[in-house]
């Protein structure tokens, strides 16, 4: 996938991911030799939920919709082959989707499209029902009959209340990441693909995304 011309845009809302990696996530400091290490299980395998509050793709607007991306690696993600697969929210109609589609494969530049040359195999992309929800420190979403994934906080040592935060960490989220964990019966399966994510890694964050 390459970047293309694309009309201004933005989005503001939040996302959270679960990977198979029994510890925080190695490939964020993967772009950090001699730090550089493998994903614990060798192949990275993770999901990124994603719900937007507010967003606008030109004269498009976007709030309220869903996207989910699946991607897997065999090594770590700075490294590229990812094979990915998109969803994207059935209750955006055509020209939303077809935003929602630039956006998160990357064509359309920002955050996204600095990892748009990684990508080695687009497994496909469908239209879904998507639910995401967010209540207190746990986030999820559904696909039915593909995909069940939550991620819960990790507590701090100052308190259950409070989540421990890493800035500076995540392309998806400078401002801070979550440390989070993944409850049981995370799992995705598609493509003749099917994985389990239950107690494994996991973050959630705010994002404020755009092309300009």
């Amino acid at each position: 996938m390459v970047e293309t011309a694309a009309p201004a845009w933005s989005l503001r809302g939040e996302y959270f991911e679960n990977c198979n990696c029994r510890i925080t996530c190695p490939c964020l400091f993967s772009a950090a030799p001699p730090l550089t290490s493998q994903p614990t299980e060798g192949a990275c395998e993770v999901a990124f939920a994603f719900h937007l509050d507010q967003g606008s793709f030109g004269d498009v607007t976007l709030d309220g919709l869903n996207v989910v991306l699946i991607a897997r690696t065999p090594g770590p993600m700075i490294e590229g082959n990812w094979a990915v697969a998109l969803y994207v929210d059935e209750g955006a109609d055509a020209r939303q989707q077809e935003a929602l589609q630039a956006i998160f494969a990357g064509a359309a530049g920002g955050v996204m499209g600095g990892f748009a040359p990684l990508i080695g195999e687009v497994l496909g992309i469908k239209s879904v029902p998507i639910t995401y929800r967010r209540e207190g420190k746990r986030r999820s979403v559904e696909i039915p009959d593909i995909m069940q994934m939550a991620v819960r906080s990790v507590p701090s040592v100052a308190g259950e209340e409070q989540e421990i935060i890493a800035s500076n960490a995540h392309p998806f989220a400078p401002a801070g990441v979550a440390m989070a964990v993944g409850e049981d019966n995370s799992t995705w399966a598609d493509y003749g693909l099917r994985w389990d994510n239950s107690g494994r890694n996991g973050h959630h964050a705010a994002i404020t995304w755009s092309n300009s």
